[in-house]
């Protein structure tokens, strides 16, 4: 009985990591919402009224939130450079709560400073955001310079009960958070592998749905890649941890895509698509070739679901011959002679699941230290050595240099989004007076939060939208729970709690969602205050509204952004970056120099994920421009597809200083020249918009260009034979690039 609860206990573990990686969400939830109800208690023990018990839970969650370093001595001298920040807001504004105008330019300043500090950091935008809120909660609870003495010590509670949860009640290290998010990366992977184990059983009237599940589980898979990349620098003991965990990352990811591939492949009549698994919506391929009830295919659902165990078997349970039998087993696919007979095409779905058991197999060793090898095969001695020179290599690698360019001026981001939201917020501040002298401070609020994390009109025009939406739905909420509530303080309060944490939990997930809570909560706070009505309440959508479209409206005419531009910048990048991985990685194949690869290939993943970030107001459902919105879909798909083949060329190039299998063959630096020429070519095009620079080059597959042709020649060995096949379906991903963004391509040489 315990067994089974044990089991149950870690079924739900890794949902919740899967759902959730590294416990971000979940942590950021808890540590606010202890934050606050800290604050809460230490301020009624001290008897304060319930204004002031709002104003504390406020600034305890303000001050809880904006700290977003990862090292926690920044953490503990952003959060004492805090409250002098904050104690300076709230004096401003009690000295110029009766000079309207007066108070009216400092907030506009004000807002300005917060939103320019950004270009300082994580340290500057944590200062600002805790400026601009508490001069909003001073608005909020009606800060009078005689109730300053009160409310200075309400914030200091405040500051104080944050850091105490922070440091102490809910701690959270660089080293934990990575650890947790290699926990969710196991629990993905395994979940992916669930996905490609339904797309192994569907039936013709399942695929579309398996295959749509194996797009949403490689997608999460990389989210958490990417995830832990960004945090490996702060979370590891020395640089050479981090690259080794960063490798094994990169490997593990590319063998669980590759694998997914595979299976598509070999459930198809016709050839598998790379782009079928990156484009939802994608048709599914015709035919059949995989016999659903063989002594083959059962032998493959073994395998798959073996690997789903080994993925997720947790460090120190490795003991037993049974684990180890079926680990030797799957890395014995690697070997030839261990292959079952079959197709060629589910012959490399073998291939695919012993290369997943190394990437597995590499990630253990890299995380959890050396692993037992009394039980291995020679195939499992093998892969071993492999894995031991590849360590070798990273830790006798060097650090790359790293440039970054920097934009001054007005085209610096966080100046133009300082002025454009400088405009909105004057613009909300007039029409807001015009709907109320009291609570005029909404619609700058709104105006204020439309311009955080965004980049282009179109971005700012959806998040206004999505904003008016859940306080539409909030508001609903909030006359309800208000009759429901009456004055129970204590019972608001703890409902206050809750939906703080939904409105955190829920952040990365929905806008709208998050939206949906602030406003319930505020009905909530109203009630409190004894402000409440449902007139309140209404007026606070008029508000939103009303920020919204100054947002809106400044960033259309103020040093406009448009998303079109955005985009294109974006993918100018995308295509900077992608032509870096191919060439080093070409050029490495070919017999050249080393390079950083995996660093960037991850610079290329970042500007993929900035790229479909930006694209949202043209894909969003509610946009009336169809054709473009399948186009921006279509693009985004086909630039992963080239990713996908660009992170394998790397990753196979790097091994090659370790692995006698894969020897340099310089005729390939002759076939990825046309690839980085294509890539240039679309990169100048959608950059200048000039046809003059040149044509899509077409001609014989690539495989065809390297066929042996005189006696001798050697024949293309394994590793050999997938780099040719990455680098055609590269080269016809680009191609099929410049269809859609109207690049000229030239007619084939006949």
């Amino acid at each position: 009985m315990r067994a089974v609860g044990r089991a149950a206990w870690a079924r739900v573990r890794y949902r919740v990591a899967a759902s959730d990686p590294g416990l971000l969400r979940l942590t950021a939830g808890l540590r606010t919402v202890a934050a606050i109800a800290l604050t809460l208690t230490v301020l009624s023990l001290l008897d304060a009224s319930v204004p002031h018990l709002v104003a504390g839970a406020m600034a305890a969650m303000v001050s809880t939130f904006a700290i977003r370093e990862k090292q926690r001595g920044q953490q503990a001298v952003t959060l004492a450079l805090g409250l002098p920040v904050a104690l300076a807001s709230v004096l401003l504004s009690a000295l110029l709560n009766s000079r309207v105008v007066a108070g009216d330019v400092f907030f506009v300043l004000l807002i300005f400073g917060a939103v320019y500090s950004r270009r300082f950091g994580d340290r500057g935008t944590a200062l600002g955001l805790i400026g601009f809120q508490i001069y909003f909660l001073s608005l909020f609870v009606g800060a009078t310079v005689s109730a300053l003495p009160r409310l200075y010590g309400v914030l200091g509670v405040a500051f104080v009960c944050s850091a105490l949860v922070r440091f102490a009640l809910v701690p959270e290290t660089p080293a934990g958070t990575l650890d947790r998010l290699r926990r969710a990366f196991r629990a993905r992977f395994a979940q992916l592998v669930t996905a490609q184990l339904a797309l192994l059983d569907a039936g013709p009237d399942d695929m579309e749905k398996a295959l749509d599940d194996v797009r949403e589980g490689t997608a999460r898979l990389h989210e958490t890649a990417l995830l832990i990349q960004g945090r490996l620098e702060d979370g590891t003991s020395d640089e050479t941890v981090a690259r080794l965990v960063q490798r094994r990352i990169a490997d593990a990811e590319v063998a669980a895509e590759r694998l997914g591939l595979l299976l598509l492949t070999a459930r198809s009549a016709e050839r598998g698509h790379t782009l079928t698994l990156h484009l939802p919506g994608a048709p599914v391929p015709a035919g059949d070739l995989l016999p659903q009830r063989d002594e083959t295919t059962d032998t493959l659902r073994r395998d798959l679901e073996a690997l789903r165990l080994l993925v997720l078997r947790p460090a120190g349970t490795d003991s037993g011959t049974g684990l180890a039998h079926v680990r030797n087993r799957l890395l014995g696919y690697r070997e030839e002679e261990n292959l079952p007979p079959a197709s060629d095409a589910v012959q490399d779905v073998f291939r695919g699941i012993g290369e997943a058991g190394r990437a597995v197999l590499g990630l253990r060793i890299a995380v959890d230290g050396p692993q037992d090898e009394s039980e291995d095969t020679p195939a499992t001695t093998r892969s071993r050595e492999e894995l031991d020179a590849e360590d070798i290599a990273i830790a006798g690698s060097e650090e790359a240099e790293q440039e970054d360019a920097e934009r001054t001026g007005l085209r610096r981001p966080t100046t133009r989004a300082a002025v454009q939201v400088a405009v909105g917020s004057s613009l909300a501040i007039i029409g807001g007076e015009f709907l109320s002298s009291q609570r005029w401070y909404w619609a700058v609020l709104t105006c204020w939060i439309v311009f955080l994390n965004t980049s282009s009109t179109g971005e700012i025009l959806v998040k206004g939208y999505r904003r008016l939406l859940g306080t539409v739905l909030g508001v609903v909420a909030g006359i309800g729970l208000a009759g429901l509530v009456g004055h129970h303080t204590w019972t608001a309060f703890a409902l206050v709690l809750l939906f703080i944490f939904a409105m955190f939990y829920t952040a990365p997930l929905s806008y709208t969602l998050m939206s949906f809570f602030v406003t319930a909560m505020l009905g909530l706070l109203y009630t409190l205050l004894h402000t409440y009505s449902a007139s309140v309440l209404l007026l606070r959508i008029e508000e939103t509204a009303l920020g919204a479209a100054c947002g809106v409206v400044a960033a259309a005419l103020v040093l406009p952004v448009h998303t079109d531009r955005r985009t294109n910048e974006l993918l100018g990048t995308v295509l900077e970056r992608l032509t870096d991985v191919t060439e080093a990685a070409v050029d490495q194949l070919s017999g050249g120099a080393a390079a950083e690869l995996l660093d960037k290939a991850r610079d290329l993943d970042q500007a993929l994920a900035d790229l479909s970030a930006s694209t949202q107001p043209l894909t969003h459902p509610i946009t009336p421009l169809r054709a473009r919105r399948d186009t921006a879909r279509y693009v985004v798909a086909l630039l992963e597809t080239c990713a996908y083949h660009a992170r394998y060329l790397a990753a196979t190039a790097e091994l090659l200083p370790t692995h006698p299998s894969i020897a340099a063959d310089p005729r390939l630096r002759e076939a990825g020249r046309r690839i980085v020429h294509n890539i240039g070519v679309i990169g100048a095009h959608v950059s200048d918009g000039d046809d003059s620079v040149g044509e899509i080059e077409t001609g014989p597959s690539i495989a065809s260009l390297l066929r042996p042709g005189t006696p001798g020649t050697p024949r293309y060995g394994r590793v050999t034979d997938r780099v040719l096949r990455h680098l055609q379906r590269l080269d016809e991903a680009v191609v099929g690039l410049a269809r859609p963004l109207d690049v000229p391509i030239a007619a084939p040489v006949k």
